[in-house]
């Protein structure tokens, strides 16, 4: 985790005093279902709880034993023992390490699933309610750069809603996929330990048991949670795109807010430079770097190895809070957003009317024209305009084999901007759900 693009709550998830104190609660929760089952003495787990509960861990002496015993869980539970005396002895008792681990994981990671939702519910609202700002915003649409009809600026922002709508969806998904507890033992046998401990500490972590482990939890829920982050990652670099690319000087339809005594460049001051959504999509990048290796985490030997181990431990911190980061940037970019709509239209009138050409290609073709001598009197007329020759509409009408079968006033309906805007409201209706 690099300070510079970390929020503190979601680091705070991935402190070591925060994972020693859920491997606490995770031996604590178990200790008390082995006292109710009459596996240890119940005044045992109530001093469990009496000493430790509100201990500090030393991470520094936890970090010492460590150096001896080439242990965490070890280590971690030594210290413990110096805390709690010797009722110690107690804890622990038919579990496994992994047992404490990979519970913990999931409790974290139900927990960073858990802001990264209310991270995409903000960008939600913001991305909503510039939609509707700009719901008649007219602007062009573009495939392959190059202009193609007229769309508006809140469409463009629909577009970019719907799909983090799916993402929160997506991250639910997730979130109950990951959250499962595994309390059984070396190979997941409940050999040494009984079911009912599992469920126990299952419920008092807010988790789920997993319905056949080895040692660990199977990966496919890892590789699960962490190819969602990068989905989500993705959808935000499309977003972070279409900013940038708008805000070219030659297109300049909207462009990052830009604060009193902001720098641009330290070179010319006239610069004012899409950095914020430059660092979404480097952010983005990093996130989607994180997927392969815990796809890749599935294929353990056996019922386990630890080659997952190291992985995940970079990946769960780094992943989720760089998308946590990322996805607050990208919702001040959203809500700050400064849009241009005089550009928007000097834009779309700058082929001379050339985004109407498939307006007058079907029109040709319902007065009688084929298809293919529609196709080629449009485009022989609307080439000259590419070269910058001409008006579109004005060489239309001079075209005596398109007056054959278009008026003036005919072919005046097709250049109507409003007519590519008339279902704007449908859409709207579809992806908000009002008008």
């Amino acid at each position: 985790m690099i300070p510079r693009y970390s929020r503190p709550a979601m680091a705070a998830i991935w402190e070591p005093q925060t994972r020693f104190k859920i491997w606490f609660e995770i031996e604590a929760h178990a200790a008390d279902a082995m006292a109710e089952l009459g596996v240890i003495p119940k005044d045992a787990a109530k001093t469990i709880w009496a000493k430790a509960k509100d201990a500090t861990f030393d991470t520094a002496r936890i970090d010492e034993i460590e150096r001896e015993t080439k242990h965490d869980v070890i280590a971690f539970l030594t210290h413990l023992a110096e805390i709690v005396g010797p009722e110690a002895r107690f804890v622990h008792q038919g579990m496994t390490s992994s047992d404490v681990l990979d519970t913990c994981l999931s409790v974290q990671l139900t927990r960073a699933a858990d802001i990264l939702i209310a991270d995409i519910d903000a960008l939600l609202a913001a991305l909503k309610r510039r939609a509707f700002e700009h719901k008649l915003t007219p602007t062009i649409g573009r495939s392959h750069g190059i202009h193609a009809e007229p769309v508006t600026f809140g469409l463009k922002l629909a577009v970019a809603y719907a799909e983090f709508a799916r993402n929160r969806d997506r991250l639910v998904a997730a979130r109950k996929n990951i959250a499962t507890c595994a309390i059984s033992g070396a190979v997941g046998t409940f050999a040494q330990i009984d079911p009912r401990v599992e469920a126990h500490v299952a419920n008092a972590m807010g988790l789920t048991p997993e319905p056949v482990s080895t040692q660990v939890i199977p990966r496919d829920r890892h590789a699960m949670f962490f190819a969602t982050l990068g989905v989500v990652a993705s959808s935000m670099e499309r977003l972070a795109i279409e900013i940038r690319h708008l805000q070219r000087t030659e297109v300049l339809e909207a462009e990052e807010f830009f604060s009193e005594g902001q720098k641009g460049s330290s070179a010319m001051p006239h610069k004012r430079n899409p950095v914020l959504t430059e660092n979404i999509t480097g952010l983005a990048r990093m996130v989607r770097g994180y997927v392969t290796p815990a796809l890749e985490n599935v294929a353990l030997w056996h019922e386990r190895d630890i080659s997952h181990s190291s992985v995940e431990r970079m990946i769960g911190p780094d992943a989720t809070v760089t998308l946590d980061f990322a996805l607050n940037r990208l919702t001040g970019v959203i809500d700050k957003l400064v849009v241009y709509p005089a550009n928007m239209m000097k834009n779309l009138d700058r082929l001379g009317g050339l985004v109407h050409s498939q307006r007058v290609l079907i029109a040709l073709t319902q007065k009688g024209c084929s298809r293919e001598d529609a196709y080629r009197l449009v485009q022989r007329n609307a080439m000259p305009v590419w070269r910058g020759e001409g008006d579109f509409r004005t060489l239309l009408k001079a075209d005596a084999d398109v007056r054959k079968y278009l008026s003036d006033a005919e072919i005046d309906e097709k250049f109507d901007l409003g007519y590519h805007l008339k279902h704007v409201d449908t859409i709207f209706e579809r992806v908000f759900g009002e008008s």
